[in-house]
């Protein structure tokens, strides 16, 4: 690690273990500027206070600024209280200062939270960050609010659609295996149906949970513009 490197930590998302990286700017001396988690407002603190007993990795980039003038990006948002899950957490605000593009890979990769996220909890966020958003800023962060949900969703779609057919699939081989009396065939092939079946579900209920979350940014930008 090194002044200005954009350094993470595995950290707990939820209930799910392993899945969350904590993200901020190594200032060079044993401190860093990162979203913390438990005020929701960019601070500085110790580098062990942001790992939390966990192994502290650095992100590494072929092109970013120099270490000073990431530092100087990450110092001029202290005191940020404008955190949300979707289009504002702790590695857009890290990759913001490295590169000035407020990115969250994590947003694109967070199927595997869907799960246990409770989208009409975001509402409220969401309608806050954009009342205190400027309004070129208003805008920009649900048009990537809106991409970051699409990508995610046209990874899940491709799977689900796949999934209806090896139901179906498996249930045709299934009863030709009774006609031909195989029923050892048939309880296998019905096997396989249920864990299709399983996973059309869990990728059905994410992208209900997608679907909402796409409302709720709608609804919001709508309501914002209302007022503007």
């Amino acid at each position: 690690m090194a002044r200005g490197d954009q350094i993470y930590a595995i950290r707990q998302f939820l209930t799910i273990e392993g899945v969350y990286q904590h993200h901020g700017i190594d200032c060079g001396d044993g401190t860093v500027i990162h979203y913390r988690k438990t005020s929701a407002t960019i601070e500085r603190t110790s580098i062990a206070t942001m790992a939390q007993g966990s192994k502290v990795y650095v992100k590494q980039y072929q092109t970013c600024f120099i270490p000073d003038v990431t530092i100087r990006r990450a110092e001029s948002r202290l005191g940020e209280q404008k955190y949300n899950l979707l289009f504002n957490n702790c590695e857009h605000f890290a990759t913001w200062c490295k590169t000035g593009v407020s990115y969250s890979q994590q947003v694109v990769d967070f199927i595997p939270m869907l799960a246990n996220i409770n989208v009409d909890s975001l509402a409220e966020p969401v309608g806050r960050s954009l009342k205190e958003a400027k309004q070129d800023d208003a805008i920009q962060l649900v048009d990537r609010a809106l991409s970051q949900i699409r990508v995610t969703w046209d990874t899940i779609q491709p799977q689900y659609t796949q999934e209806l057919k090896e139901i179906d699939v498996w249930q045709r081989v299934a009863i030709q295996a009774l006609k031909q009396k195989r029923e050892d065939l048939a309880r296998a092939a019905l096997q396989r149906k249920r864990e299709y079946k399983q996973r059309a579900e869990s990728h059905q209920e994410m992208l209900q949970k997608l679907a909402k979350m796409t409302e709720t940014l709608l609804l919001n930008q709508q309501s914002w513009q209302q007022v503007q």
